[in-house]
């Protein structure tokens, strides 16, 4: 197991009702931005609870950040923090409204440019304040409700951030919130939070036991229950798990001491960017291209991924090896989600359209050794095609 350091400071509230609860959450007299998303905290009466939990607090609403946040929307909720001098911020949706919300804490008390946060231009040294947050979870799938990162889209990419001042303070996980979304939503946070796990697994073995197992647990609860809480919405234990694993999947736990592979994200970002896919159903595509094409390398986590998950002891290596490629599309696939380019439209033509970003972006070592080339790439997508 490698050396690590582990610390979350992120204060977990789970179970039924706890939105009233926000009272002694917050700071009392502080002055709250809430933050969301589309219409449907409205719709659904989510924001009238936040709004009702919050008090005597002076309370401003900042609507519209989008899946996958853009930057100029961001900044727009950069000058309602300064403008009126807000003291804490309130996320309320999934993770993308989570993402932006810790980006625009970020970016609202540092004095230079915001985008070179974004742009990897300043040292995290550099960034010494952040407006507090805490985060009220619609949406499991994340992770972004316990971890220090987001995801912003800028121009035509996608950049990834972490900060240690952008723990949420406090999170609010009540799996009934998530009776009203539509299967897709659902289907993608299924998904999200298995190749989570995966990406910090599948990779080489390290002596991590623990968190081998803690991450064959969550894998295994994700198969049990990803078809049933599509099945049966109000199926409030099923969506108690998928909620609780999702968060797990990304707080720091399963990942600390071992070795961490993330290709699957990267060139999933980049499909996103250039075709507005869903992002977890890019990585429905990439995963099991990924593993196809690098089965020698991750030979070992992916013959104990067969056997510790999908339970396959018989046959020979490669033969488990394809079983447990071939289990986890057929999974995907019956959430509904493709596990293939061509369902979108998106064919071979476009591949150096998908390189030229990875290049631009500077993702040309990826993977747990650094050695994924644009080669290597290339023949991912092929894979996926």
């Amino acid at each position: 197991m490698f050396n690590f350091e582990f610390h979350n400071p992120t204060r977990i509230v789970f179970g039924r009702d706890r939105i009233k609860e926000l009272n002694r959450l917050l700071p009392d007299g502080a002055k709250v931005l809430v933050l969301y998303g589309g219409g449907s905290v409205k719709q659904f009466g989510t924001l009238d609870k936040v709004r009702q939990a919050l008090g005597s607090r002076a309370v401003i609403e900042f609507g519209g950040i989008e899946p996958n946040p853009r930057f100029p929307t961001l900044m727009r909720a950069v000058e309602v923090v300064r403008g009126e001098q807000i003291d804490f911020l309130l996320a309320v949706g999934g993770g993308s409204v989570m993402d932006g919300t810790k980006f625009i804490a970020l970016a609202s008390r540092f004095e230079g440019k915001a985008e070179d946060i974004l742009l990897g231009r300043v040292k995290p040294a550099q960034l010494v304040s952040a407006v507090p947050l805490g985060t009220v979870v619609t949406l499991p799938a994340t992770g972004s409700e316990m971890n220090s990162g987001g995801v912003i889209s800028h121009q035509s990419g996608k950049y990834v951030f972490f900060h240690p001042l952008v723990f949420p303070q406090f999170s609010i996980l009540d799996p009934t919130l998530t009776f009203t979304l539509p299967p897709t939503q659902v289907a993608n946070g299924v998904i999200d939070t298995f190749i989570h796990t995966v990406e910090q697994y599948v990779t080489l073995p390290a002596e991590g036991r623990f968190q081998d197992r803690t991450a064959e647990g969550i894998l295994r609860t994700l198969i049990e229950i990803g078809a049933a809480t599509l099945d049966n919405p109000t199926d409030y234990d099923a969506r108690a798990n998928l909620m609780w694993c999702a968060t797990n999947a990304l707080n720091g736990l399963i990942g600390a001491g071992v070795p961490q592979d993330w290709t699957t994200h990267m060139i999933g970002h980049e499909l996103t960017a250039l075709f507005g896919l869903d992002h977890a159903k890019t990585l429905a595509l990439v995963q099991p291209a990924v593993w196809k094409v690098r089965r020698e390398q991750k030979r070992a986590k992916l013959l104990q991924f067969a056997e510790r998950v999908w339970d396959l002891r018989e046959g020979s290596e490669e033969e488990r090896i394809d079983a447990a490629i071939a289990k986890t599309e057929t999974f995907f696939e019956r959430l509904g989600v493709a596990t293939r380019l061509g369902a979108y439209g998106v064919g071979a033509e476009r591949i150096d359209d998908v390189l030229n970003a990875l290049e631009a972006h500077g993702l040309t070592a990826l993977g747990e050794k650094r050695e994924i080339t644009l080669a290597e790439s290339r023949k991912i997508l092929e894979a996926a095609l």
